[in-house]
């Protein structure tokens, strides 16, 4: 499993949108993502990234509200790595599968489990259930069989259940695939009523041309414009340089970079706080104590600004608070936790001998 485990590093992909984060995985022999609806849901674009995939903005072509799928396409060739599609029609209760995403927008991880059910039903759809540990964020990601084949989907989990998770079969998505096929690159959108295939243009608008039910296409959904605190944040961010679709993760959360520091910008409706943390560095074996000496003398000057250490990575962090905050104060605070991650990031490095963070 170590040998599939790595090689999945390649092809499981990180998906991001103004609402949410989640999982998707890439199919070189179609050249697009696989996720779900619910992740991709109110976005025409996502971003993403992977290992050896720099984060993009890429078109969501296809969504699909019965069977919970979503098809995005990469605009340019990749190195991604070169997974198949497995027969979920041969899986057995018992057998060892993996489960692969990006729980809780962190990096890759994956987990082991069994299938318990092959035959779960939901509805008119057969789900296959299993106890490899699904986690806010996994949606959309591989269940992966012992020859490292993607037989499910991972779909949704039974809240407050102990490892209890439900995959869509393979069967469903393969047949997805060769109905999307049909439209030779045109986007499209499934009738959740007759569960006929629509594609770009739709003659009827807003209505289904095989049985007349209402249906949302993709051309109809709305730009995202943000509204409040999270419009006067975004504005500081582009002020700044960045490109805010690409710093988007999820409706209170940011991430970005500024030379080798990496910045996550949150803010904390409910009490107000807007924090924003520059992960420097990690702790070397040797002179520990002489960074920590440092650390604390340099919180002596700075202001506005707070130097820490977090398990072995040294972070910069910025607090402020919505009611004290306008447009003006945002940009000039992060210009200086901008301005001071750059300057530390390099003292801790040539100085002391940190250790630059492995993302």
């Amino acid at each position: 499993m170590r040998e599939i485990i790595e090689r999945y590093k390649g092809a499981v992909i990180q998906i991001a949108t103004p609402f949410s984060v989640g999982t998707g995985f890439y199919l070189a022999d179609e050249d697009l993502i696989v996720t779900n609806e619910h992740v991709v849901r109110n976005n025409k674009e996502v971003v993403i990234e992977a290992k050896g995939l720099k984060r993009m903005v890429c078109p969501v072509v296809f969504i699909d509200t019965r069977f919970d799928l979503a098809f995005i396409k990469i605009p340019q060739e990749t190195s991604l790595t070169i997974v198949r599609l497995g027969d979920s029609e041969k899986v057995r209760e018992g057998d060892i599968v993996l489960a692969a995403g990006h729980p809780f927008g962190l990096k890759y991880t994956a987990t082991q489990g069994i299938i318990s059910n092959t035959n779960h039903m939901q509805g008119e759809i057969r789900y296959i259930q299993h106890d490899a540990a699904l986690n806010p964020g996994n949606s959309g990601g591989p269940l992966i069989d012992h020859n490292g084949r993607v037989v499910g989907v991972n779909t949704f989990i039974i809240k407050n259940g102990q490892n209890i998770g439900f995959s869509l079969p393979s069967k469903y998505l393969i047949e997805n695939l060769e109905d999307f096929k049909k439209g030779f690159g045109k986007s499209a959108v499934r009738c959740s009523s007759c569960n006929n295939m629509v594609f770009e243009p739709n003659p009827e608008k807003k209505y289904c041309p095989h049985c007349g039910a209402s249906i949302s296409m993709l051309s109809d959904i709305k730009t995202y414009e943000p509204k409040g605190l999270r419009k006067t944040l975004e504005n500081a961010l582009e002020k700044l340089g960045y490109d805010i679709r690409l710093t988007r993760r999820g409706p209170f959360n940011w991430e970005f970079a500024h030379g080798t520091a990496n910045i996550i910008l949150s803010y904390h409706e409910e009490s107000g706080m807007i924090e924003a943390d520059s992960f420097l560095a990690s702790l070397p074996k040797e002179n520990i104590g002489k960074i920590y000496s440092y650390l604390l003398q340099q919180n002596n000057l700075i202001r506005g600004l707070c130097l820490g250490v977090k398990e072995n990575e040294i972070f910069l962090s910025l607090v402020m608070f919505d009611q004290f905050i306008d447009e003006e104060i945002l940009n000039l605070n992060l210009k200086n936790l901008l301005e001071a991650a750059d300057h530390y990031d390099d003292e801790l490095k040539s100085k002391f001998g940190a250790l630059m963070i492995k993302n």
